[in-house]
């Protein structure tokens, strides 16, 4: 996906407060043609006017899998973020029209699983209400362990419950509720597979238990939108076009080589699927990865960089695009 990648205009049809301060969207094709199919795990980037700024943020498809008429998404309202959930959720209305992204999954429900052992941390669990549809109408064997702050603060609990009963497992922090991580995992079936998406803390204690209780690696699956981070303003030189891109403080290096009018790849813009990943040709300063796609050895080595979400200070950086 580029800039120049086709887009679709979609109206919002619907928002409904879920949580005080989760908002669901409901989005229907301006044309009326189909949407196109997508899998559960599957997002879209969603593109914001919001005055000079063009903001483009993924947000996970929530909606039934096969339901090519509507999109649906939650967004988790966070004021002290970069603007994007603000902009949905202050200024965004019923009968607008936006431009969406076409779906990419990068959080598929792997097809050789005998079971999905699903974990979701507050608005993470956004994915998998597509996914639980899927296996639920796959007659696939799951079950959701959710944790979030309160009843008041738990988003889709009672439809969660409802549809899917004794399948879900609800945690609730104010009463000191905790998910039983290691039994849990061995207490599986073999074959089973383990899905995380929440706050990073809760991905990063859910992988490293599963990994020190012997789960093999490609039975796990995870998935974070990391925001860009904020720094010092620098510029970047962009060998191929010849053009120079001034990245702001709040801005992310891939916003500002847009900006730049220079067309560079991108999937989830998140720091997750490595499609960004761009060449360094030359680096005097230092560049602080944020990303959680490169290894170690590419970040040590100075010649790759995410610009979704990665930044730099120093004198000089010149990119291969």
């Amino acid at each position: 996906m580029s800039d120049k990648t086709p887009k679709i205009e979609v109206r919002v049809s619907e928002i409904h407060q879920v949580t005080p301060e989760i908002k669901r969207f409901h989005f229907k094709p301006v044309d009326g043609s189909p949407l196109p199919n997508f899998s559960g795990g599957a997002h879209v980037v969603v593109e914001m006017e919001d005055g000079a700024t063009l903001r483009r943020n993924p947000y996970s498809l929530m909606s039934r899998p096969g339901d090519t008429a509507c999109y649906t998404i939650s967004v988790r309202r966070d004021d002290n973020g970069r603007g994007g959930s603000l902009f949905l959720h202050g200024r965004v209305r019923p009968g607008d029209i936006i431009r969406i992204s076409h779906p990419v999954n990068l959080f598929p429900p792997d097809q050789r699983a005998k079971k999905h052992l699903l974990f979701a941390g507050g608005i993470g669990i956004t994915p998998f209400m597509a996914m639980m549809a899927q296996l639920s109408d796959e007659d696939r064997p799951f079950e959701l362990h959710y944790a979030v702050r309160s009843d008041e603060h738990g988003a889709y609990l009672a439809h969660l419950a409802e549809r899917y009963g004794r399948r879900i497992h609800i945690y609730r922090d104010a009463k000191s509720e905790a998910i039983p991580l290691v039994d849990l995992l061995a207490r599986q079936p073999l074959g089973t597979h383990l899905y995380v998406c929440g706050p990073g803390g809760m991905i990063k204690w859910v992988l490293n238990t599963a990994r020190n209780e012997g789960w093999p690696e490609q039975n796990l699956h995870n998935e974070q939108f990391l925001a860009p981070a904020s720094g010092k303003p620098y510029e970047i030189t962009l060998a191929q076009s010849g053009k120079k891109a001034q990245v702001g403080p709040h801005q992310s290096m891939l916003e500002a080589i847009e900006a730049a009018g220079v067309d560079a790849p991108y999937l989830c813009r998140g720091g997750a699927c490595g499609q960004c990943e761009t060449r360094v040709l030359s680096c005097d300063g230092t560049l602080m990865h944020n990303d959680h796609y490169l290894s170690e050895a590419d970040k040590a080595s100075g010649t790759k960089v995410m610009p979704c979400v990665s930044r730099f200070e120093g004198r000089e950086l010149v990119l291969d695009l």
